[in-house]
């Protein structure tokens, strides 16, 4: 097999990889919804227990206990791990917790944010230049979000929130690179979060309702027991994918995942969305084509660079 055959097929696994990462982050709420009555807070407690279990299994069939071990002797790592689990659980809780009470179209405003969000991380935390046309974007997303809080009358914490802890989140998996593997890390992740899973547990099982594993029939504890495995394979792939092919695809396939949220939010469970809320999000919708034009623009004129240099 030619090296460009290897390669094209090297990137075709990693959009379908990545592409599967963001189907499956697409329709989690519908997933999380059929756990009902199982609040948020329960959810995301068990989410973190049963990844970590998952992870184990993973780590004892890949063999991958050794590259675990290099990792766990280097305190620095240990610290971004351990900085990353805490922004991921902020992350899942607050995805729990719109999508368990109705605001399902606020977490996809988070998410279609979001490539805006790691843009303006890369020029104050990086120290990265951006072109004229992705601050543009950035003006017009911030013009969105001034629309919803002012006109609408309801400030989108959901969605900032969601934002800005998966922005900060991607931002510390970049300093963390290659030398931490994707099973080492959500093991880890998992590992550092169990303490307040487990204290949230408790806390679950003082109030009335109580804890409500195995209280409401098989079907309903198998489905909850799925929890880590709905945690950890989306991004096992998204990790998968993301070694294969260029951040530009990625960040036009990302926007897989807020497009189903959008579409399941209004059409399947029947959110509201007035007027103000419509112009907020076409607002958005308007900055994300600027973004991704202008991602297409640069690639093309890239591409054409490298062929003059060959020549």
């Amino acid at each position: 097999m030619s090296p460009d055959t290897t390669a094209r097929a090297s990137r075709t696994a990693g959009v379908a990889y990545a592409g599967a990462a963001y189907l499956l982050w697409g329709v989690l709420p519908l997933y999380f919804l059929l756990l009902a009555p199982t609040g948020p807070w329960e959810v995301v407690a068990w989410r973190v227990l049963l990844s970590f279990v998952f992870c184990l299994v993973l780590l004892t069939v890949t063999r991958g206990w050794r590259a675990l071990g290099v990792i766990v002797r280097q305190p620095k790592l240990l610290g971004l791990t351990a900085l990353a689990g805490v922004l991921i659980y902020a992350n899942w809780q607050v995805f729990l917790i719109g999508t368990l009470t109705e605001h399902v179209v606020e977490t996809s405003l988070g998410y279609f944010i979001n490539p805006i969000t790691t843009v303006l991380l890369g020029v104050f935390v990086l120290k990265e230049r951006i072109r004229a046309a992705q601050w543009a974007a950035i003006g017009i997303a911030a013009v969105a979000v001034l629309v919803i809080v002012v006109v609408y009358g309801s400030f989108p914490w959901i969605a900032l929130s969601l934002t800005a802890s998966f922005g900060i989140y991607g931002l510390i998996k970049k300093q963390i690179g290659p030398a931490v593997d994707a099973v080492s890390g959500l093991t880890l992740e998992s590992f550092w979060l169990i303490p307040i899973a487990v204290v949230q547990l408790i806390v679950v099982g003082t109030t009335p309702e109580g804890i409500t594993m195995g209280q409401h029939g098989v079907w309903h504890a198998v489905l909850l027991s799925f929890a880590g495995v709905a945690t950890a394979v989306p991004l096992l792939l998204f990790a998968a994918g993301t070694r294969r092919i260029d951040l530009t695809v990625i960040g036009m396939i990302q926007f897989i995942t807020p497009i189903m949220q959008f579409l399941l939010g209004v059409f399947v469970l029947g959110e509201a969305m007035p007027p103000a809320r419509w112009a907020g999000f076409v607002l958005v919708w308007i900055a994300i084509t600027v973004f991704l034009v202008d991602l297409v623009v640069a690639g093309r004129r890239g591409r054409s660079a490298e062929k003059a240099e060959l020549v």
